[in-house]
């Protein structure tokens, strides 16, 4: 029986699976390393955090992006954005250097077993385990405004559902959202040949301002910090204290987990995105039927008016919404059985990032209700890795000297299924 099972090979599972290699854990880690960043977001994208803020995590702290930019002759440098291209190798550099073995299967089923787990992969292995982390990542949880849900996927689709956005040159399609992806998607769809309009509920888009140099006076250091979510007291507080921001109430930390930081586009990107893309805010989706060859959008304006929308396809760039009920691969007996946080569809995590089913550990988006919202970041990694493992051996400890492990009582709230 191994120790723990990863699932995931993204960020946060390569960090994890780094920090439980070199503790001597009897390991498996279970996925296709950096498979959303490399088949998931189109190309052209560059990384709004800042470089050295998108360091996988290691103990020993080595194996950083400097490091691979450094091996391969590139540079990384603070102001300029990174493309997606070479943090998604620096990602798949580092699972080779810091981690034993990636095995690129799929977890189908995850399952309780005794006083630990059965994980099945695609290719009908078994896998005993007494502690299971599920990284799985943010494609599960696409967020999709509920008139989109009932249109084919010619007509509709998500953001993370494109790689290459040539494929809609000289159509006109319809991008919905105001955030980072909304505003960079609309962006590249004009820059390979589409004719893109943006629809936002918003009444304004806001931008973000360049980031202060590293280097500057104390006085100004003092007065905006900078941190791995950006400069200033606030993302300070959310990106160097997930574990404070978890002894706050439920609902606050829900509330922060959906809503900070708000949506916003990168200051790189506005002068490319102003005179190439036409925007419609203020207005909301009322419904989505399909119209000819392609979608009719009936909108609805925040003064009461109406307007319709004619377009070849749709694409909703409306980011990701943490919920159990997605998590198929994970038993029906403990999805619905684990507590969750306030009103939310995530889990309630301890402070070593445990839920509430003994031995069963979250990491990524579905702990940002529980930490904050750094959870959303790479950033958020490095204090993942850490705080989890730390959790992990405490679990593997107790099991040693126990006979028996309670179960959970059913929470009042329990996660949809």
């Amino acid at each position: 029986m191994y120790d723990l099972v990863v699932v995931g090979a993204g960020p946060y599972g390569l960090s994890i699976a780094a920090h439980a290699a070199a503790a001597g854990l009897r390991l498996r880690v279970l996925g296709r390393p950096m498979a959303s960043w490399r088949a998931h977001m189109p190309d052209g994208i560059l990384l709004t955090s800042e470089p050295w803020s998108t360091d996988l995590s290691t103990p020993a702290g080595g194996h950083t992006l400097a490091d691979y930019c450094a091996a391969h002759e590139l540079t990384a440098e603070h102001g300029v954005p990174l493309p997606l291209g070479t943090f998604a190798a620096y990602g798949s550099w580092f699972g080779e250097q810091a981690v034993p073995q990636v095995e690129e299967v799929t977890v189908t089923a995850v399952r309780p077993d005794g006083e630990g787990f059965h994980v099945e992969t695609d290719t009908g292995e078994q896998i005993a385990a007494r502690t299971v982390v599920l990284a799985v990542g943010m494609l599960p949880f696409a967020n999709r405004p509920w008139p989109l849900l009932e249109l084919p996927p010619e007509l509709a689709s998500h953001s993370s559902d494109h790689r290459d956005l040539r494929r809609f040159a000289g159509q006109d399609v319809t991008v919905i959202g105001s955030g980072q992806s909304a505003l960079e998607t609309a962006t590249l769809l004009a820059e390979q040949g589409a004719r893109p309009r943006l629809v936002a509920r918003a009444d304004q888009l806001r931008w973000h301002t360049p980031p202060p140099p590293l280097e500057r006076g104390r006085l100004r250091a003092l007065r905006a910090p900078h941190s791995g979510l950006g400069a200033g007291w606030p993302s300070w507080l959310w990106s160097e204290l997930p574990g404070a921001v978890r002894r706050l109430p439920p609902a606050t930390r829900v509330r922060l987990a959906e809503h900070v930081p708000g949506p916003a586009g990168a200051w790189w990107l506005r002068e490319r995105f102003e005179p190439a893309v036409p925007v419609l805010l203020g207005h909301r989706i009322r419904a989505a039927t399909p119209h000819e060859d392609g979608v009719r959008l009936q909108l609805t304006h925040t003064d009461g008016g109406s307007e319709t929308v004619d377009a070849d396809h749709v694409v909703a760039a409306t980011g990701f919404t943490p919920d159990l009920g997605r998590l198929r691969l994970l038993h029906p007996r403990v999805r619905t059985t684990l507590r969750t946080v306030g009103g939310s569809r995530a889990p309630e995590l301890s402070a070593g990032f445990e839920s509430s089913w003994p031995g069963l550990f979250f990491a990524g988006l579905l702990s940002a209700p529980s930490f904050g919202p750094s959870m959303h970041f790479v950033y958020g990694a490095s204090f993942t890795a850490a705080r989890l493992l730390r959790g992990v051996q405490r679990r593997l400890g107790d099991r040693r000297g126990a006979t028996t492990i309670p179960r959970p009582a059913r929470d009042s709230t329990p996660a949809a299924h």
